[in-house]
């Protein structure tokens, strides 16, 4: 039986709306690929220039090399070919990812708060200092022409592989064989356990949306909290850099989960 032609092109724009739902960015997707680029380091396989606007390459590799070298020679080198270089930001917008590299073009530079100072007894001292010994940075933008497609960090380097070498242990992959083996699984199970460090916290379910310090009778904690209403809110409490308690509410509710305690 023949299908009439409305038909079998409302059936093929259908199945392409599902492939599209299918392949959308969702939020675990953007940490799983923050948590699985952040930090990595790469050797530079090409030169990389200084840059304000972030050097575009796109998903097949190809980046338009006039561009790159105009930018050297604007603003210097920030990698030579064989340098390591490392991912210390990345931004996931509409149609592409941007990753800092290196603390990105402003790495060093002076900021308004390092003008900042607090003191007492008539010294005073800025709260923060540029730092001097920072890497010349850079930015790469992965530009997709669409809306960025569900990924998984192995295909993240793969496309940048034109420029960068992620072929090497990993810091990821160095940082858990240094962990305990209980907590090498709390954080492969991507749950915080009572006894982490700030680093491990991190390694397991990435940076929190806000962090809340308290004080009381003498003693300072720090609440690292995840989560938005309505849904789960995990609050992480921190005691000398490590963890005294773990508390979720779901949805204002109040339900409290027991504290978790490391494995035995």
């Amino acid at each position: 039986m023949r299908h009439p032609l409305p038909l079998v092109l409302f059936l093929a724009g259908a199945v392409c709306a599902v492939q599209a739902a299918a392949e959308k960015l969702t939020e675990q997707d953007r940490i799983a690929l923050v948590r699985g680029l952040s930090f990595e380091y790469a050797k530079a396989k090409v030169p990389l220039p200084r840059s304000k606007q972030a050097l575009a390459i796109d998903r097949q590799g190809a980046y338009d090399k006039n561009v790159w070298v105009e930018a050297g020679r604007q603003f210097g080198p920030a990698a030579r070919v064989g340098d390591t270089v490392q991912i210390t930001t990345i931004d996931i917008q509409e149609d592409r990812i941007v990753f800092a590299i290196n603390g990105g073009f402003y790495a060093g530079k002076t900021r308004w708060y390092h003008h900042i100072q607090m003191g007492a007894g008539g010294a005073s001292a800025p709260i923060a200092k540029p730092d001097s010994n920072a890497k010349a940075g850079t930015s790469i933008a992965l530009t997709f022409g669409a809306p960025v497609p569900a990924l998984k960090p192995e295909e993240i380097k793969k496309m940048l592989s034109t420029v960068l070498d992620f072929e090497q242990r990993s810091a990821t992959q160095t940082f858990m064989e240094s962990l305990p083996p209980e907590m090498q699984q709390a954080v492969k199970d991507k749950r915080v356990i009572v006894g982490m460090n700030r680093d491990e916290v991190l390694a397991a379910v990435g940076r929190p949306l806000r962090k809340v310090r308290d004080q009381k009778d003498g003693e300072e904690t720090e609440d690292w909290i995840y989560g938005v209403a309505p849904g789960k809110i995990t609050f992480v409490t921190f005691k000398d850099g490590k963890v005294i308690k773990v508390r979720e509410d779901y949805a204002g509710l109040g339900t409290e989960a027991p504290v978790l305690e490391p494995p035995r």
